[in-house]
């Protein structure tokens, strides 16, 4: 009795010169050459080697285009983040402009923090605090007797 393994490969065994016929030729256009008669080795394609630029380009960048692509995605936003970041500058006097609501809220962030970091342990218009010391009572205590 011959097992479905066995029937697979005679049925198949017929394909086998149309399938190496095939892999010849793949493996022919991959390594672009052609024998010639008399046994020399010729270019197919009439352009010179490839230059160093394309065979970058073809084995660096072009399998990961996608990241690449990310990667520069993020460089731009992080360029335009960072030039709507900058301070505006004068160009006479090479100072910050600062807009006049951005100053008083400086100062007055400026005079809440004085008033908070502010020595407070002691205040100078009170007295220091004075000793008590206790007086003698003159109150007896009545011992009973029984």
């Amino acid at each position: 009795m011959k097992t479905p393994r066995d029937i697979l490969f005679a049925r198949h065994q017929a394909a086998a010169p149309k399938l190496d016929a095939i892999r010849q030729s793949a493996v022919a256009a991959v390594c672009d050459r052609r024998i010639s008669a008399d046994g020399t080795d010729e270019r197919r394609s009439q352009t010179a080697a490839p230059t160093i630029l394309q065979t970058f380009w073809r084995e660096l960048i072009f399998p990961c285009h996608r990241i690449w692509a990310g990667l520069a995605t993020m460089w731009v936003l992080i360029f335009i983040i960072n030039f709507s970041q900058r301070d505006n500058v004068s160009s006479v006097t090479g100072k910050p402009v600062r807009s006049g609501g951005a100053v008083m809220s400086l100062q007055a962030q400026q005079r809440l923090m004085n008033e908070l970091l502010a020595d407070r342990s002691m205040p100078p218009e009170t007295d220091p605090p004075r000793n008590f010391s206790p007086k003698p009572r003159t109150e007896t205590s009545e011992t009973t007797t029984v």
